[in-house]
């Protein structure tokens, strides 16, 4: 018997670990640990955290079941489509089309995805990567995975999990924006919900109109704003119960037990643990906080001119995080009088946020693969 050759084979753990994969398993760790005690998105931040894990002990997406789950749910952009085939049938867009002038707040909300760009290039990205990190700004994990799997498929691992880590930690980071740019007397501001009459036949329509006109005005959001508006179809169609059941909770599920896994995977120590890592992380922070300057400043502008009766704390909900940043906001406005109600106006808002959430991320991805050649 070769006893070096067992020796060798049994050590080959520890021969090959490094402080980088050290320091992964710790981040690993915190994920979990914010997942587990925090409850920050523990859907999503457990399987990263876990999958980050497995992929400093040797278990990336370079071999073995990784590579597998990786290939056929990351490279071919399934897990977030199947994944927005769930948030589809989640939505519900009465709100959205009984206000409609809510869409300028959900435009309003992404500003960050441009703003983080042009900081980017501005720092010397080259425009594939600077484009992945604009979509952070679109506080949608689904969309920033989708676009930067297309473009700038190195940086997955960042922008993923500055995405989803962001939409996580809306609390914290979201709350500080409102109460510095709004101020009391307008976050007391009541709204009251007098809204367009809509009809069943109106909510119907709606998902297939909005899927021709955005797949024909931008061809490359096609696939994601199709699937959402799938999703939604089933649950509005009332005819597919079961797989509008599915798609809430089997699909949507394991989509993202197998994306997290997936993208954890990516996150090895030597290749995660760098300047441009740090840099991404950054810029999406910046982006989302744009974001969110952006919708309360259009909110307080759209106040201005409706003499007073629009409270701009909805503008904080022109993301696309659905439905937190929507109950954020109304949560907001009871810290100031718990009869103040204006849930409806935010989920109105939101849900316009993860329409433009989409459109955005399509646009930028056709800009940028225009530039690319």
């Amino acid at each position: 018997m070769d006893f070096t050759a067992v020796f060798d084979e049994i050590s080959r753990g520890f021969v090959n670990f490094t402080w980088q994969n050290g320091v992964m398993i710790i981040i690993g760790l915190v994920l979990i640990g914010l997942a587990i005690i925090k409850e920050y998105e523990p859907v999503l931040l457990l399987p990263i955290g876990f999958g980050c894990i497995l992929a400093n002990l040797g278990m990336s997406n370079e071999h073995g079941v990784f590579k597998v789950i990786y290939d056929a749910g990351i490279k071919t952009e399934l897990f977030p489509l199947l994944i927005f085939i769930g948030v589809g049938a989640m939505l519900d867009f009465r709100p959205l089309l009984a206000m409609p002038k809510m869409v300028l707040l959900g435009a309003a909300g992404q500003f960050g995805i441009y703003g983080a760009l042009m900081v980017a290039l501005a720092l010397g990205y080259p425009i594939n990567e600077a484009a992945s990190i604009g979509t952070i700004g679109a506080i949608d994990g689904p969309t920033a995975i989708f676009v930067t799997t297309k473009i700038a498929p190195e940086i997955l691992a960042p922008v993923a999990v500055a995405a989803y880590s962001y939409m996580s930690l809306i609390p914290i980071i979201q709350i500080p924006v409102m109460k510095l740019l709004t101020s009391r007397k307008e976050r007391l501001i009541r709204m009251e919900y007098a809204p367009i009459p809509v009809s069943d036949k109106a909510i119907i329509v709606f998902p297939i109109l909005i899927t021709i006109l955005v797949s024909l005005l931008s061809p490359d959001a096609a696939p994601l704003i199709a699937t959402l508006m799938l999703g939604n179809l089933l649950k509005e169609s009332g005819v597919v119960d079961r797989l509008n059941k599915s798609a809430q909770n089997e699909i949507i599920n394991v989509s993202t037990l197998f994306l997290g896994l997936a993208v954890g995977s990516t996150m090895i120590g030597a290749s995660f643990l760098n300047l441009k890592t740090l840099g991404i992380l950054l810029i999406g922070l910046f982006a989302f906080i744009l974001d969110t300057v952006a919708g309360l400043l259009f909110g307080k502008l759209l106040n201005f001119f409706s003499g007073g009766n629009i409270n701009p704390l909805i503008g904080a909900c022109g993301i696309s995080a659905f439905p937190m940043a929507g109950r954020l906001a109304a949560q907001a406005a009871q810290e100031e009088d718990f009869d103040n109600f204006i849930l409806m106006h935010a989920m109105g808002a939101n849900t316009a946020g993860q329409l433009g959430s989409v459109i955005a991320g399509g646009l930028l991805l056709a800009i940028t693969l225009g530039i690319m050649g």
